[in-house]
């Protein structure tokens, strides 16, 4: 047998391993979360400590077969692949250990008093150069540089200058902040959190994906706008919407969808940059769409002690608002090129009774989650109960019912799409165990607060972009929590409600996918639309500049949000108020980022609808009424003077 033919066996032995592991995972993480039901007993949840053992461990094995880093090393330095796989064998080994020593301690801890030795360091930077080195390979170079940061800066802290300095932190006692807890550190609440609430709607997306539900979803949704100019687009738009907040992530939506979206897009007549920057648009945002969110609300439902279900009602109406900007870019894109509506529909996009059917996957989920909830369900029992429904559901599809296999191969996915999550999740929890030892969080909000004095524009401005920068290249979650823990403080310091700063801060993060230069499911589209990668991440950034607006409308008007929660009672008047204007400040943002609404707009035009849409979200009441009527005579006079054109 040649050395070649060697690998390969290896190789695929390995990925049989990888799919039995993320089998495993998906069974560990049902039987920890599963509620009682009827006659079926509670089996979990597990020891605490046991559990976070027992997914992390195989998370480890799972991306170090999917991402090996010996490839890069190989790659980098070709005289080493004969032995680069020593270096992947040597992080699991390391796994094994720090995860054996971090049992032993906290059953020692538990039993009584136990003092920390030289060596429980050594054990817990060592788990933190794994978490980092995996993060680093999966997701790329911004989070895991950050997490290297953190660490350099607990130990360094003392030497800083202004308010970065902090109080001597020794190095024994270190390991406990950043290993040995349950309550902060790599293994920390944020680990639990997806743990024990969040994988159940991973599993979920997935299962989604895998038994046929998600492709009726698209193929329903090109024929209930075919007979739209947007056609295919606003099918993206929709079926992405639909899809992505189940799915919880933009890129695996951006695949998921957009296979089949941006060919059809393309072919109505549109620019396949312009069909890239839709779908990314819209699949990055599926994460802010209710009522799963990409996973977002259960996270931060737990972070806050707020309910999820006042989570997803806040969350309403600025995603529905989103979602409207994004169908009336693609209206004035489709004027600007004279494109009309195609009533017939692509062969292979035809609806047939079967997909009809198939779309019970989809909806039903969707009602069990709310009805569970309603029920007094938690988030994770309501998750697993939708779960559950799927897999019988799931035979109503032929395709399934002829290879019933598939199901095993999307429970194995799902593993799989956890794990990787969890390298980025547990970098975070080295951020989280260094700001909360050093209290940075405070001493920053204090600074800030100082400097912009009781005004909440320039706070909300930096939140905006620290968002932007950290959530470029890497998942939501967490950029979101990353950031919530350092803004936070200084957002709700200003009088702002701790439901609006964490949404905020949390659309932002979505928005990063978009933002070039690190535009991810920008990126994403674009290969898929064969396209320029830049050039596509700009015209998702001009199709979704509303995104970067909503938060803001939402801080300075958190009436939009419906719940008390809010930081202020709901009030009809004020409401309409808010969301008429929104509106149009929809209208005149879209309409001027694409240059074109009756007629090419000059550059005058363009700059006069960003002012009143600016305008029209001032909260002095006599401007932005003021604002809204001048715009209200401007668009009318625009519509009578070039309809006829």
């Amino acid at each position: 047998m040649s050395p070649e033919t060697s690998v390969t066996s290896v190789q695929k032995l390995l990925g049989y391993m990888a799919v039995i592991v993320g089998v495993f995972m998906a069974i560990t993480g049902i039987l920890n979360s599963a509620p009682t039901f009827w006659i079926i007993p509670r089996v979990g949840p597990f020891p605490e400590a046991l559990i976070r053992s027992l997914i992390l461990l195989p998370s480890i094995f799972i991306v170090l077969v999917r991402n090996p880093i010996s490839t890069v090393v190989s790659e980098k330095f070709p005289q080493t692949k004969p032995f680069a796989w020593i270096i992947d064998v040597v992080i699991m080994l390391a796994s094994l250990w720090v995860f054996w020593s971090y049992q032993d301690v906290l059953m020692r801890i538990e039993e009584g008093l136990f003092d920390l030795e030289f060596i429980h360091p050594i054990i817990a930077l060592t788990a933190c150069t794994i978490f980092i080195i995996l993060c680093w390979r999966v997701w790329g170079a911004p989070l895991g540089i950050c997490g290297i940061a953190a660490i350099f800066y607990l130990y360094t802290g003392e030497y800083w200058p202004w308010i970065f300095e902090t109080a001597p932190i020794y190095f024994i006692e270190s390991s406990e902040d950043l290993w040995f807890n349950l309550n902060d550190g790599v293994l920390g609440t944020i680990m639990g959190i997806l743990i024990f609430t969040v994988f159940p709607f991973i599993l979920l997306g997935v299962l989604l994906e895998g038994t046929g539900g998600g492709r009726s979803l698209i193929k329903v949704a090109f024929h209930l706008t075919s007979r739209y100019r947007g056609g295919p687009a606003h099918a993206a738009i929709l079926a992405s919407g639909l899809f992505g907040t189940m799915s919880g992530g933009a890129v695996t939506n951006v695949v998921a969808t957009g296979v089949l979206t941006i060919p059809i897009i393309k072919k109505r007549g549109f620019n396949p940059a312009f069909a890239g920057g839709v779908e990314a648009t819209a699949s990055s945002a599926g994460q802010i769409m209710p009522p799963i969110m990409g996973a977002a609300a259960l996270v931060m439902s737990d972070f806050t002690g707020i309910s999820y279900l006042t989570i997803i009602l806040a969350a309403l109406i600025p995603a529905l608002a989103y979602y409207a900007s994004l169908f009336t870019s693609v209206v004035f894109e489709a004027r600007r090129l004279g494109i009309e509506a195609v009533p017939d529909m692509e062969e292979d996009l035809a609806v047939n009774s079967q997909d009809y059917i198939n779309l019970i996957m989809v909806f039903v989920p969707i009602g069990i989650v709310i009805i569970a909830l309603l029920n007094g369900f938690s988030a994770a029992g309501s998750g697993l109960m939708a779960m559950y429904s799927i897999v019988p559901l799931s035979f109503l599809n032929p395709e399934i019912r002829k290879k019933p296999y598939k199901i095993i191969l999307a429970f194995a996915k799902g593993g799989e799409t956890f794990a990787h999550l969890l390298m980025a999740i547990g970098v975070v929890g080295i951020i989280v165990a260094v700001l909360g030892t050093t209290g940075l969080p405070n001493d920053f909000a204090q600074v800030l607060n100082d400097m912009t004095g009781s005004h909440l524009f320039p706070v909300l401005f930096i939140a905006a972009i620290a968002a932007l920068m950290m959530g470029m290249g890497m998942p939501t979650l967490p950029a979101y929590l990353t950031i919530i823990l350092i803004m936070g403080p200084s957002i709700q310091n200003l009088g702002v409600s701790e439901l609006v700063a964490h949404l905020f801060v949390l659309y932002y993060g979505v928005a990063s996918s978009i933002t070039p230069p690190v535009a991810v499911a920008a990126y994403a589209a674009a290969s898929i639309a064969g396209a320029p990668p830049l050039l596509t991440a700009l015209y998702a950034l001009r199709i979704g500049l509303v995104k970067f607006i909503v938060p803001f409308a939402f801080a300075f008007y958190p009436v939009l949000l419906l719940v008390e929660e809010s930081g202020v009672k709901f009030d009809v008047w004020e409401f309409s108020s808010a969301i008429c204007r929104l509106m149009i400040v929809i209208y005149l943002v879209s309409s001027a980022t694409l240059a074109f609404d009756q007629r090419r707009l000059p550059a005058w035009e363009i700059i006069l609808r960003l002012a009143l849409a600016l305008l029209i979200l001032i909260t002095i009441m006599w401007v932005h009424w003021l604002a809204t009527g001048f715009a209200l005579l401007f668009l009318f006079w625009h519509y009578k003077k070039y309809k006829q054109n």
